[in-house]
C-alpha cells in the first residue's frame, strides 16, 4: 500500500484525496507525482495526456510507482467523444448509434471491449456513459452522446454499458445527474435550466440512473444544471437536495460522486472553482474533478487549501471531507488488480466471459447503426468524389483536435477523393465551386440545429441532385439527396461504415 508522505495530515490528505486534477503532458510532472505521495488518490486523462497505448501504459506506470492505489480516470466515451483515439476518431460507435441498433447485447460487447482497451492501458475509471435522454432537439453538448429520446431504451442501455464496461475491471461513471438532456445551454459556457415538472423528471430524466444504479455503477456524475423543481437555487453539483436526499437517500445509490469538470462556467462564472469545491463537497460530492481546463500545481493547492480552511472554519463538517474520501479509497480497492468479482453476480458472468469479445466489435455495430434513404437505387461510386464537409463548431467535450467524417475512409476506397470544409452563409456556393465536375458528399452534422447549413444543402442540391448526403449527428431533418446515410455519429468507424456504402454497397 501506498506511504502517506510524512507531515501530512489527515485532513490535508483528505481534502487532496478528493481531488480529480488533470496535467500537461505526456508524462506526470514532477508536481503530480509529489502529490501523490501526500494523499492525492486520482488523476483525470485527456486527449493532451495520449500519444498511443503503449505511451498511456507507460504513463500510468509512472503513477502507480509512486502510488499503486491510484483511480486514473478518463473521458473515453467512444463515439464523438474519445480520448484514447483523439487523433485519429474512435474505434467505436457512440451511445446514439448503440441506440439505434437497440441490441443492448451488442451494448454490452461494445463497452466490454472499451473498457478491456482501457484497463490494458492501466485506466480504471471511465466517465462513462452518458445516462441523459436527448428529449430536447436543439440540445447542444449532450446529442449523439445519448442513447436516445426514449427514456426506456436510454435506461436499458445505459444499464448494459455500466455492466459491460465494469466486467473488464474498470469502474463506470454514470453522467451527467439528474440528466443534461433537456438542455439548450452547454454547461461549459453557461448554467443550463430544465423546468420539467418532478412527474416529468422522474419518468424521463431519472429512469435511466435509476437502472444503472440497479446494475451496480460505481460512480456518479453530477451535473451542472439548475433544476427548479428539485432545488431552485442551486446547480445539481451543489445542491444537497439533489446529491443527498434524491441520489443518496431516495435513489439508494452508495457510490462514489464525482462533479463534472468545476471549471466550467456554469459553476466557475458564478461560484469560482474554490467555492465551488466547497459547496459539492458539503452536497455530498464525493470527488472533485478539475483539469479539463486548469492543470497545474497550483490549481491543486488551491483547492486542497479551501477544503482545509472551509472544515476549520466550520463550513465543511469534517465527518463529511472524510466519508468522501473514504468513498475515493473504497473505489481504489474496487479497481485493485486481482479482485474477484462477487460470485453470482451478472458482473461477475461478464468478466468471466470477457475474453471471447470480437475486436471488431466496434466497427460491426457502427454498419448495424446505419440507416439509408434511396439505397433502393443508388448506384456505388466509382470515381473519387468531393468531400464537402459542412462543418459546425465543435462543443467542449468533443474538442476540435479530432477528426471526423467521410474523406478519408472513402479515400482508402476511392483514391484520389478531396475533400474541404465549410461553414457559414455561403457554404454551399463555395462547396459547389470546389467540386468542380466531381460527384459531391456532404457530411453535415446536427443540419436541424443549424440553419445555415441546412441552407447551404439546399444550394448543394439544387444545383446537384445527384448529391450523397450523409448526417453525422442525430438525424432531425428530413433525409435528402440521392442517397442519405445517417449514422447516428461521427466516429471513425462510423465514417468507414458509410463510406463502404457510398463506395461498395456494402450494408450490414
Amino acid at each position: 500500500m501506498t506511504t502517506i508522505a510524512s507531515g501530512t495530515d489527515t485532513l490535508t490528505r483528505d481534502a487532496l484525496t478528493v481531488l480529480q486534477p488533470g496535467f500537461p503532458g505526456t508524462t506526470a510532472p514532477d508536481w503530480l507525482l509529489r502529490r501523490l505521495g501526500e494523499g492525492l488518490a486520482s488523476v483525470g486523462l485527456f486527449g493532451r495526456n495520449i500519444a498511443s497505448p503503449e505511451q498511456l501504459a507507460s504513463l500510468t506506470a509512472q503513477l502507480r510507482a509512486e502510488r499503486d492505489d491510484v483511480l486514473v480516470a478518463i473521458d473515453e466515451e467512444g463515439g464523438d467523444v474519445t480520448r484514447l483515439e483523439v487523433r485519429t476518431g474512435s474505434s467505436f460507435p457512440g451511445n446514439h448509434a448503440l441506440g439505434a441498433v437497440d441490441d443492448v447485447s451488442l451494448t454490452l460487447e461494445v463497452a466490454a471491449e472499451l473498457g478491456r482497451r482501457l484497463a490494458e492501458c492501466g485506466v480504471n475509471l471511465n466517465w462513462a456513459p452518458s445516462a441523459d435522454v436527448n428529449s430536447n432537439p436543439a440540445n447542444p453538448v449532450i446529442g449523439v452522446r445519448s442513447f436516445g429520446a426514449d427514456p426506456g431504451l436510454v435506461a436499458r442501455h445505459t444499464a448494459a454499458y455500466v455492466t459491460g464496461l465494469q466486467s473488464a475491471g474498470v469502474a463506470a461513471c454514470t453522467k451527467h445527474f439528474p440528466g443534461h438532456g433537456d438542455t439548450a445551454v452547454d454547461s461549459h459556457h453557461a448554467l443550463p435550466r430544465i423546468d420539467a415538472d418532478p412527474a416529468v423528471l422522474t419518468e424521463r430524466e431519472l429512469t435511466p440512473f435509476r437502472a444503472a444504479i440497479a446494475a451496480g455503477t460505481r460512480a456518479v456524475m453530477s451535473a451542472h444544471i439548475l433544476v427548479p423543481a428539485l432545488d431552485p437555487a442551486r446547480p445539481a453539483t451543489l445542491s444537497p437536495r439533489i446529491l443527498t436526499t434524491l441520489l443518496r437517500e431516495e435513489l439508494g445509490y452508495d457510490g462514489l460522486i464525482v462533479t463534472d469538470g468545476m471549471e466550467m462556467q456554469a459553476v466557475a462564472a458564478t461560484y469560482g472553482i474554490e467555492r465551488g469545491s466547497v459547496l459539492a463537497v458539503a452536497a455530498g460530492a464525493d470527488a472533485i474533478c478539475v483539469g479539463g481546463g486548469l492543470a497545474d500545481d497550483e490549481t491543486v493547492r488551491r483547492l486542497r487549501d479551501a477544503l482545509v480552511t472551509a472544515v476549520r472554519t466550520g463550513e465543511l463538517p469534517e465527518q463529511r471531507l472524510a466519508d468522501a474520501a473514504e468513498r475515493v479509497r473504497a473505489l481504489a480497492r474496487w479497481t485493485a488488480p486481482g479482485r474477484t468479482a462477487a460470485a453470482g453476480t451478472g458482473e461477475g458472468t461478464a468478466r468471466a466471459g470477457r475474453s471471447a469479445g470480437r475486436a471488431d466489435v466496434g466497427l460491426i455495430a457502427a454498419r448495424r447503426a446505419l440507416r439509408l434513404t434511396g439505397d433502393d437505387v443508388f448506384t456505388p461510386l466509382t470515381d473519387p468524389p468531393f468531400v464537402a464537409a459542412l462543418t459546425p463548431v465543435a462543443n467542449i467535450a468533443v474538442g476540435d483536435e479530432t477528426p471526423w467524417g467521410v474523406a478519408a475512409e472513402l479515400g482508402r476506397l476511392l483514391p484520389g477523393t478531396e475533400t474541404g470544409s465549410f461553414t457559414g452563409a455561403d457554404a454551399g456556393h463555395a462547396a459547389l465551386v470546389a467540386a468542380g465536375e466531381r460527384r459531391i458528399v456532404a457530411v453535415v452534422r446536427d443540419e436541424h440545429r443549424h440553419p445555415w447549413m441546412a441552407a447551404a444543402l439546399d444550394t448543394v442540391l439544387t444545383a446537384r441532385p445527384d448529391t450523397v448526403v450523409v448526417e453525422m449527428g442525430v438525424p432531425q431533418a428530413p433525409p435528402r439527396g440521392a442517397l442519405h446515410i445517417a449514422t447516428h455519429g461521427a466516429a471513425r468507424v462510423c465514417g468507414r461504415a458509410a463510406a463502404e456504402v457510398i463506395a461498395a454497397g456494402t450494408h450490414a
